[in-house]
């Protein structure tokens, strides 16, 4: 966060960044929910396997250290998994808005951290 110095672009930075995390909280109860569809265990695996997958790659404290494609890969494959889990659920509106969201947010978030990691 030192690459965000102006008091404007600080503020930016941390709603950017609380959108991110409803986001991916979001993310986890679409794949729940589109899991409820077909089976109870699908109701937990999925998003938990999303939980699990983003914490060990994506998450800012992640358990292994991996470059920024790796990070934005898994980013991908569970935002991706939610925007089709809502199109699947006939939510095709939400689901292109969802996704629509989740790309403007993750490109600004990555370049505000990428600025902040070479400012440090």
């Amino acid at each position: 966060m030192s690459g965000v110095t102006r008091p404007g672009a600080r503020s930016f930075f941390l709603v950017n960044e609380g959108l991110a995390f409803v986001l991916e909280v979001v993310a986890l109860g679409i794949l729940a929910w589109w899991g409820s569809t077909a089976a109870l265990w699908l109701a937990v695996a999925a998003p938990l396997a999303a939980a699990v997958l983003w914490g060990a790659f994506a998450a800012p404290k992640a358990r292994f250290a991996v470059p920024l494609a790796a990070q934005l890969a898994v980013k991908a494959l569970v935002f991706g998994a939610a925007a089709l889990a809502l199109l699947a659920l006939g939510q095709r509106a939400v689901g292109l808005w969802f996704a629509g969201t989740v790309l403007v947010n993750t490109a600004l978030a990555t370049y505000y951290r990428s600025r902040s990691r070479s400012r440090s």
